[in-house]
């Protein structure tokens, strides 16, 4: 099961078993989400959305709203800042897409700049599972809170679920490669041979310093699912007495403006094992 069909589960049996959750959609996902009398469809309004997400968090309610990256993110943003953020209001955006996943689709629905703009808001909790069971653990602990929560679905996913929370050392060594959300299968193929040490973290904001400081004896390279360097302004900070190089690896700051798949675009972003093991090459 897909990250997007787990959650559709989820949203479904939390609409039935929690009377506080409502969910709010704009058109995206409502053929797979059932009828339900707190599900609400605001049709092509993604201000909308997050406008009366935030109104059902002022009347005690847990709103999660859901669409393509871009159009949760990107699109509503001065009310994801204002309504929500301003206001000091919960909700969770899950999105699905996240940084090219719907290349068939254009521009239009990408959006890998997601997550340094979220990051941009203080006060937000950002996963970025990289499994399915990933995402229903950080989705179920979200629906326990009040806090502002943003977790970015992915069509490409790891083998296998990372357990733990913050920081998994996988491999101790140094310089420290650190895979983001589902970045992990592409780094692990491409470091296979090589000698360095390997580490997972799937929520990014807050950025797990402490664990970072007791991982890294060296250099650090980050290998980031989407726009290249988000994350590495935490890094330094949490490395700010050391004296550390930090490269990153991710989607470039550069426009792409061919169609094409997925793995097409992975690829053409140096995000593939080939291209993430070339950019670690010509680090070291």
């Amino acid at each position: 099961m897909s990250m997007r069909s787990r959650f559709y589960a989820l949203a479904g049996e939390a609409l039935e078993d929690d009377p506080r959750v409502a969910l709010v959609t704009a058109e995206i996902g409502v053929g797979e989400l059932p009828a339900h009398p707190r599900h609400f469809n605001v049709g092509i309004r993604e201000q909308l959305m997050i406008g009366v997400a935030a109104g059902l968090a002022l009347e005690g309610m847990r709103p999660v709203a859901h669409s393509y990256t871009p159009f949760l993110v990107e699109r509503p943003y001065e009310q994801v800042k204002l309504d929500l953020g301003h206001q000091d209001l919960g909700a969770i955006l899950v999105s699905t897409g996240a940084s090219y996943d719907a290349a068939r689709g254009g521009r239009t629905h990408q959006a890998p700049e997601d997550v340094s703009i979220m990051a941009a808001l203080p006060g937000w909790t950002i996963h970025v599972p990289g499994h399915p069971d990933e995402l229903e653990r950080a989705f179920r602990q979200a629906l326990r809170t009040d806090e502002r929560v943003y977790i970015r679905m992915s069509e490409e996913e790891n083998h296998a679920p990372v357990n733990g929370e913050g920081l998994t050392v996988l491999r101790a060594g140094s310089p420290l490669v650190i895979a983001v959300g589902p970045t992990l299968g592409q780094v692990l193929a491409a470091t296979a041979d090589l000698d360095v040490g390997v580490a997972y973290v799937s929520t990014v904001r807050p950025f797990p310093r402490e664990a970072l400081r007791a991982a890294a004896n060296g250099d650090v390279v980050l290998v980031e699912p989407y726009l290249a360097g988000t994350s590495t302004a935490e890094v330094a900070a949490a490395l700010v007495d050391r004296p550390t190089r930090i490269f990153s690896i991710g989607v470039p700051l550069a426009e792409f403006r061919h169609y094409g798949t997925p793995s097409e675009h992975r690829a053409a972003h140096g995000l593939d094992a080939a291209g993430i093991r070339t950019s670690i090459d010509r680090f070291l």
